[in-house]
């Protein structure tokens, strides 16, 4: 074999796998909420809750992860016993939500592009403190000048927020809450 030939292949392979690594660099789109979404901490249907979503998907899994909560979500990227080969967070975007009751089912945002309120009046889907996330920072300042809490980014969600036991119970009924 001539070494034309041969420097040929070598450089067509190593070729194939930059490429290959730069598809994989490239998040996978949202999977649209639907009605066989469950919870991977309480095994209970995402549908049924009200409150922002969120799914992870990673390498090693065809389906995503799904959550009831935003906390829980946050919380499972935490968690050393939980897969590591997160290729992409996924959480409601409130801004675009019609309302706390029905967060949307494909207005999904990166989690870490999002804003979100924490400690705020609002809770979660389980009856817990949320991060409620926004695709915009407007959008978040205006929520937590209505229901309390303050604007942080993913990288700034206290570890101890999400894996807290906090239930809330001190908050405000939902009912008091305005998502606008």
């Amino acid at each position: 074999m001539s070494l034309r030939i041969l420097s040929t292949i070598v450089a067509a392979i190593l070729l194939a796998g930059c490429n290959q690594d730069a598809a994989n660099s490239v998040a996978p789109p949202p999977v649209a909420l639907n009605r066989d979404a469950m919870g991977v901490f309480c095994g209970m249907n995402l549908m049924e809750h009200p409150g922002p979503k969120g799914q992870i998907i990673t390498a090693s899994r065809i389906d995503p992860f799904w959550f009831t909560s935003v906390r829980d979500t946050v919380a499972f990227t935490l968690m050393p016993d939980q897969p590591r080969d997160i290729r992409v967070i996924y959480v409601s975007d409130m801004a675009r939500a019609t309302s706390w009751d029905d967060p949307g089912t494909t207005n999904w945002i990166d989690a870490r592009k999002a804003f979100f309120v924490i400690e705020s009046r609002k809770q979660g889907g389980m009856g817990a403190a949320e991060a409620v996330p926004f695709g915009n920072r407007e959008a978040a300042g205006a929520f937590a000048a209505a229901n309390g809490g303050r604007v942080v980014t993913f990288a700034e969600i206290p570890n101890a927020y999400v894996l807290g036991s906090d239930t809330a119970g001190d908050q405000a009924e939902h009912s008091d809450v305005r998502l606008n």
